[in-house]
């Protein structure tokens, strides 16, 4: 639920009908009020007024009544005023301030057993938890209004409550939405539905139904997806909710690029944008932009992408810039006024220039003429300033490809350490059987020695035949080290892009075990268990052994990650597990590769190909492992790379293969 929502419940004393009135008219009254109280009253509504449209105006007149209402000890008012900053912070995405003056709030509250209000404060802060993505918190703040509201016994009252309960119900159904709980999700969400149905709550109508849309395509039901997001979107513009209507549009936008029609999603991406941008919705706008970035680098339009980047980059500062949020606060309401007298001096001005038009026409000329030669001095400077900023752009440009290049071989040469270190510990095993070997041997050459002094033949015989089978092991142990450090120099020099036939069945198996010898070397306790299934009557298929082996090690590598990690908090009944499977699909070649990790959250699915993106911590991880797959898989070998997860079940890769294509 969006923060435009709850707006129709933001104060207990005070109706929504303040947002229709005249600016102006609201001023003079509060130019004109008699008394404190009046004051407060008007400070109120102007900040409910400023709310949703501009919010920094809305934190100034709160200010203002909070400071009122101290200094006359009103309680009611000090409380409602809090709810009116931190709201107001709110819609500039400042949720650090937000959750500080609703805590405060909600003292003074609960100290008057205000249960009302104590409700929606609970939901306000459990949307905003929501809005961070932290999904916990904002059920735990949800369910605690719905606890307050359950212990309530007089039906006649609970009726007052209905609207901030149904609220909380909803909020609870996006947070399991979006904890991949999609039943419990549906339950909730149907429930306010209905209700928003029965009580013609256009507002909660359209916000519920982007919800609703959102369940159907986590669920593949793409037509009835759509379906809600346009009904979105039409309730939001009957009720003239600006910030809705923009978040139904990015909904719409995001569902057309999962069905791969791109035009369709930057179509309805750039106009979330605009309606973001037309109300100052900086967090709407800067979901916007990304998304945005994301449909033109998916088109290999990289001008546009790095274009909404750079607006996406900006949007993001000034989010969490305090300092420019402070100053914008303070001098919000002197700007305006300046603007006011500027306009005044302009319009002087011309006035004056009206009458020395009269008085010296032929001065009025010249001085027209020289205003002329100035605009096309001006023109030309601005020209060549925009040529420069080209250049400039260019060169940012072309810097920025040889960052992408260096950290493209930055991941290989990781992906060659992981690689190394997997056949360190294989070829150890070979080298120990050659040294316990050599050193019996030489235990045994002292013990012939003697024998043959003694004179004994027979066992001069039998040691001599010992002394045979050894030299035969350190032999075959020896030529499987070599092979070894010829597999190793094979698999780490530059590939000649040369494709040739291969057993895939053995590609995958041998970078399977080199995965996990390399994830062994470096947690020698970590053990996880190895299902394979391949099909023994695979055909051979001609690839780049180098490259679809990269795209395995990535892959493999990520899968003893997440099952890893999934370990250290699962407890001791946990049994780590890789499955890999080979198969033919028709004319193709399939390999399969699940675990039963962590899983991917919902909410990135569609990031995890993109290039830079990684949900390691920093520094475990580029960003590049599966980009650099996707291109070798679709653009390189012109296969299909695919995946399905459920978040804290499995993850599962699908690598598609044509030999006519490869």
């Amino acid at each position: 639920m969006k923060k435009v929502l709850l707006f129709f419940f933001l104060t207990g004393v005070f109706q929504l009908a303040i947002a229709q009135r005249a600016a102006d008219s609201v001023l003079k009254q509060l130019q004109t009020a008699r008394n404190d109280t009046s004051k407060l009253r008007i400070l109120s509504e102007l900040s409910e007024a400023n709310y949703a449209s501009k919010p920094d105006n809305s934190l100034i007149f709160a200010q203002q009544c909070y400071e009122l209402a101290a200094k006359l000890d009103d309680q009611k008012y000090k409380a409602n005023s809090l709810v009116l900053m931190a709201s107001a912070y709110g819609i500039m995405a400042d949720y650090a301030k937000d959750i500080t003056l609703y805590l405060k709030a909600l003292k003074i509250y609960q100290s008057e057993h205000d249960d009302y209000n104590i409700i929606r404060i609970y939901v306000n802060m459990s949307d905003d938890y929501s809005h961070m993505r932290d999904y916990q918190k904002g059920m735990l703040y949800a369910k605690k209004a719905d606890s307050v509201f359950r212990s309530l016994t007089a039906m006649q009252q609970k009726s007052r409550f209905k609207m901030p309960e149904m609220i909380a119900y909803a909020i609870i159904g996006d947070c399991y939405l979006f904890a991949g709980k999609l039943d419990s999700a549906e339950a909730y969400l149907q429930k306010v539905y209905r209700y928003a149905n029965l009580s013609n709550n256009q507002g909660m109508i359209g916000n519920v139904s982007r919800s609703l849309g959102e369940l159907a395509a986590a669920r593949g039901q793409k037509e009835k997806a759509l379906r809600y997001f346009e009904n979105a979107f039409t309730f939001a513009a009957k009720a003239n909710d600006i910030q809705a209507a923009g978040v139904a549009q990015l909904s719409i936008a995001n569902l057309y690029q999962k069905t791969g029609r791109l035009d369709s999603a930057i179509f309805y991406g750039q106009k979330a944008l605009l309606t973001a941008r037309s109300a100052n919705f900086k967090q709407d706008a800067l979901e916007a932009c990304m998304a945005l970035y994301g449909y033109y680098d998916q088109n290999h339009n990289l001008t546009q992408a790095f274009k909404y980047y750079k607006m996406a980059t900006a949007i993001k500062d000034s989010l969490f810039s305090q300092n420019v949020t402070r100053q914008l606060v303070s001098a919000g309401y002197e700007e305006k006024q300046n603007q006011l007298e500027v306009a005044a001096v302009q319009e002087r001005y011309q006035n004056k220039m009206r009458t020395y038009a009269l008085i010296a026409g032929m001065a009025i000329l010249m001085l027209l003429s020289v205003i002329f030669w100035r605009n096309s001095d001006q023109r030309k400077k601005a020209n060549r300033l925009l040529q420069t900023q080209k250049e400039e752009l260019a060169t940012t440009l072309g810097q920025l490809q040889q960052t992408k290049d260096q950290l493209i071989q930055s991941e290989k040469m990781a992906s060659l350490g992981e690689l190394t270190a997997g056949i360190a510990h294989e070829i150890q095993n070979p080298l120990n059987f050659v040294n316990n070997f050599s050193e019996v041997s030489a235990e045994l050459l002292a013990e012939l020695k003697d024998e043959v002094k003694a004179g004994h033949t027979d066992d001069v015989l039998a040691i001599a035949d010992d002394l045979t089978q050894n030299l035969e092991k350190i032999t075959h142990h020896g030529k499987r080290a070599d092979s070894i450090v010829k597999g190793m120099l094979e698999h780490s020099r530059i590939s000649t892009g040369q494709k040739e036939l291969t057993d895939l069945n053995k590609l995958t198996d041998e970078y399977l075990r080199l995965a996990y010898q390399g994830l062994r070397v470096k947690e020698k306790s970590f053990n996880a268990e190895l299902l394979t299934h391949f099909d023994t009557n695979l055909p051979l298929v001609t690839v780049i052994p180098q490259d679809i082996g990269r795209v395995l090690l990535n892959i493999f590598n990520n899968a003893f990650y997440a099952v890893q990690q999934k370990a250290k908090t699962a407890g001791p009944l946990f049994n780590p597990t890789i499955e890999v499977s080979t198969a033919q699909n028709g004319k193709q070649v399939l390999i399969t590769i699940k675990d039963n990790g962590t899983g991917i959250p919902y909410e990135v699915m569609n990031k995890i190909m993109q290039p830079f993106f990684t949900t390691k911590p920093t520094g475990q991880g580029t960003g590049l492992g599966l980009s650099l797959s996707y291109d070798i898989v679709v653009k390189g070998h012109g296969g299909q790379l695919t995946v399905t997860s459920q978040e804290g079940e499995y993850a599962q890769f699908e690598i598609l293969l044509d030999p006519l294509n490869c």
